[in-house]
């Protein structure tokens, strides 16, 4: 079985929680794209683990890879593994020979195209999209050049002069592109994993040939993907489901399931426009009890009303075949819970978001009204002792993006999970 599960809106819903109580049941956890950009916390027994390169799964013993399409800072991922095994969690994990190492050069890069910016896009400023820009213009250096410092030294020494001069040109000091500490390092971690090195692609497949289960795992939502999102407000991936398939070089006929994680509300973090964004103390008070707040950078996330109309695009975008809903119990206490079922764009109504990301910062949200209960929910096991204000709400929600909610999250415990249907353990 291949299940690709990614975010239905812009990052941060949960998906670190739904894939860490999904991979008990499945053979080998996977990242597909992203970087150290993204960050997910898994909570089990009270202690939190901030994740951003290994994939979820791992406190299971479960086979965990990271595919080619992703961008991979040697430091970040070398400090998680220590401080996942220093927990007495052992990994087993694989990294694909053609992933894109981001460089030091890559960072500087990225701090200094931010400042120099008119209009800021709110970069993570960990050298994604320089990393990503060098894979596609052929320049980059992959994981199996850092267990070979001969064929590392010579893709540097081809690629140096291009990065020192753009370095230098945007007021930036270049010799951080041959800094030799900084190419020691990484060829320390290069020798560290060499034996973790491995072609992910013939994984995946010869374990769906032998009826394994695999789970795929998406960064970020799908309104940052680099095509489909709000441009230029996004990240430098392709964050739906269907990249899946192109980055872990797996054909899309051996996908079963498409899980889409999506918030009872809506967040963001960084610019862009967000057309239900509440700016008041009720925007404050979602983040406060959300804890909406950045895995990666610390940033305060915008919070708003659940956005049907964002839903739909999403779920057009990627095929969802179900759906997990999370922080449900955040809205506890609120009446009435709005939602925004379409937008009033220059005097026109419609019911989906427009292409241009400039008419979407005009949209101004339609709201229906749905009322709220005050009962405590975070101790609810099953779906039908949930309050019925709180059941009807979730339905509304299905019903409005034709996809079947198969998971409820009403808190941040693993055990905080209600499960229906088919992603019932």
């Amino acid at each position: 079985m291949f299940t690709i599960l990614t975010g239905a809106q812009f990052g941060d819903e949960g998906k670190g929680k739904v894939i860490d109580l999904l991979a008990e049941n499945y053979d080998i956890v996977v990242r597909f794209q992203g970087g150290d950009n993204a960050g997910h916390t898994v909570v089990v027994g009270g202690k939190k683990y901030k994740l951003h390169l290994v994939p979820s799964g791992a406190i299971f013993g479960r086979r965990l890879l990271i595919g080619p399409g992703v961008v991979l800072n040697p430091r970040v991922l070398w400090n998680e593994i220590q401080a996942l095994e220093s927990e007495g969690i052992k990994l087993d994990l694989g990294i694909d020979a053609k992933t894109t190492i981001i460089m030091p050069y890559h960072i500087e890069l990225d701090n200094l195209r931010e400042k120099a910016r008119s209009v800021k896009i709110g970069t993570t400023n960990r050298g994604i999209g320089f990393a990503y820009v060098d894979k596609i213009a052929r320049e980059e250096v992959q994981m199996g050049d850092l267990i070979d410092p001969a064929l590392l030294e010579t893709k540097l020494d081809e690629i140096a002069p291009a990065k020192e001069k753009a370095i230098a040109d945007m007021g930036g000091d270049p010799t951080i592109v041959r800094y030799a500490p900084y190419i020691d390092e990484y060829l320390e971690i290069g020798k560290r994993l060499k034996d973790r090195v491995t072609d992910v692609s013939r994984e995946i497949n010869i374990a769906l040939i032998e009826e394994k289960s695999v789970l795929a795992e998406g960064a970020q939502g799908a309104f940052l993907d680099v095509i489909h999102g709000t441009q230029k407000f996004v990240t430098s991936s392709f964050t739906t489901a269907g990249s899946a398939c192109a980055n872990l070089g797996v054909g899309p006929v051996m996908v079963d399931n498409v899980v889409g994680v999506i918030k009872a509300y809506i967040t963001r973090v960084g610019e862009g426009p967000m057309p239900t964004e509440l700016t008041d103390d009720l925007g404050a008070m979602m983040r406060e009890k959300g804890a909406e707040y950045g895995t990666t950078t610390g940033r305060p996330r915008r919070c708003g009303w659940f956005d049907a109309v964002l839903g739909l695009k999403s779920v057009y975008l990627n095929g969802y075949t179900e759906m997990a809903l999370t922080k449900l119990d955040v809205l506890t206490g609120i009446n009435p819970i709005k939602i925004c079922v379409g937008y009033e764009l220059d005097g026109e109504t419609i019911g989906y978001p427009p292409e241009s990301t400039r008419e979407l910062a005009r949209c101004k949200p339609m709201y229906e009204d749905m009322p709220g209960w005050t009962e405590d929910i975070t101790e609810v096991k099953e779906y039908d002792d949930l309050p019925k204000n709180a059941r009807d709400y979730v339905e509304r929600l299905e019903d409005l993006l034709g996809v079947d909610v198969s998971a409820v999250s009403v808190g941040a415990g693993r055990e905080q999970t209600i499960f229906r249907d088919e992603m019932e353990e």
